[in-house]
């Protein structure tokens, strides 16, 4: 790809992380700081839209990046392999806004109509978007740092542990490289969006939230607006309190006139009839979100929480072990009680003062 043969001549890449959002309780895009040689480059606070439906997760998201200038790019975990990346949509992300955070309508106008090396991940797909090219990798955490570092990518030094936070549920990783030089040639300018539209058969949501610090230090900000659009109301691990970082903005029955807006987009004719709209407000400092975002697609109420990575696999689910004690307490307690009855049965009752015979 362009950016990728440009890259050994410079050395102005950084790495960053996108902002993973559920529709219908799939994992959201996650958005993570990017890191420059010098800090001048930074990643604007991003909208974004990922949905669920028939078993196919949607993402869609845009990179707006400002400030530095060469090419630098982000990594971002995923929960399955894509089947397809492809431009996103016009107005999806700025109709969600418009239905949450209405403004004048003078303010807003709504317009429908390089080899690696033998270490290294395995690339499953690549593909150029405007500005952006994007490789989807299969790999451990070594695996995707190493291809990074082939492809010019500068790893800040929290990289491997946040990587191994999430290879260890999905090997299954996207890297996004911005071509500045493309970008000016195609006549963008900073602040600019890109949207793509990722799509990603997978059955267990998760949001990939840790990767917002990616390279942030405790004084920094993280900001994101995260949008669900759901089969029904969501479950939520862990709920957005505010005391977490993240709040709660909205939660409703999505209205008919969003979601056929939506639908007339590009390439978000898999919208549904009905939906419920969710929005999740990220306004934290870079310690507080060490966590994701397990959102349940069911109904049930449970969501997952190795998928909040407050679990690691394998591990017992809390929820479930505490359902386990309390059945096997509720059989120590019947059986008790069904050994005493068993007694009282069979002791001999006396007859005066003697005994019955």
């Amino acid at each position: 790809m362009r950016s990728i043969k440009r890259a050994g001549r410079r050395t102005s890449a950084v790495v960053a992380g996108l902002v993973l959002v559920a529709f219908s309780a799939a994992p959201a895009l996650a958005c993570g700081g990017l890191i420059g040689p010098n800090g001048a480059v930074n990643l604007l606070r991003t909208t974004t839209l990922a949905g669920y439906h028939d078993g196919q997760e949607h993402y869609v998201t845009s990179f707006e990046f400002a400030g530095g200038g060469g090419a630098f790019g982000s990594l971002t975990p995923l929960p399955g392999v894509p089947t397809s990346v492809e431009k996103g949509g016009d107005w999806t992300l700025q109709r969600l806004r418009l239905e949450t955070d209405p403004v004048a309508e003078n303010a807003f106008l709504f317009a429908a109509g390089a080899a690696a090396s033998r270490d290294s991940a395995e690339v499953l797909r690549e593909v150029t978007i405007d500005a952006l090219d994007i490789t989807v990798l299969r790999g451990g955490a070594d695996e995707v740092g190493q291809w990074a570092t082939d492809h010019g990518f500068r790893l800040p030094p929290d990289a491997p542990e946040v990587l191994e936070f999430y290879a260890a549920r999905s090997e299954i990783f996207l890297a996004a490289a911005f071509d500045g030089e493309a970008a000016a040639e195609r006549g963008q300018q900073v602040g600019d969006g890109t949207a793509v539209h990722i799509t990603i058969p997978t059955d267990n949501p998760w949001v990939p939230l840790r990767i917002l610090a990616l390279g942030k230090t405790g004084a920094e900000r993280i900001e994101a607006d995260v949008y669900l659009v759901t089969d029904q109301a969501p479950a939520l691990l862990p709920a957005p309190d505010g005391l977490n970082g993240m709040t709660l903005d909205h939660s409703a029955a999505a209205s008919d006139g969003l979601l056929a807006d939506l639908r007339s987009d590009r390439g978000m004719e898999w919208v549904p009839a009905s939906a419920w709209l969710t929005k999740v407000a990220i306004d934290a400092d870079a310690p507080q979100i060490g966590f994701d975002l397990a959102i349940d697609a069911s109904g049930a109420g449970s969501p997952s929480r190795v998928a909040a990575g407050l679990d690691l696999p394998g591990a017992a689910d809390p929820t479930i072990a505490s359902t386990v004690r309390w059945a096997l307490g509720m059989a120590f307690i019947v059986l008790g009680i069904g050994g005493i009855m068993v007694l009282v049965r069979h002791h001999p009752r006396g007859t005066g003062s003697g005994m019955r015979p």
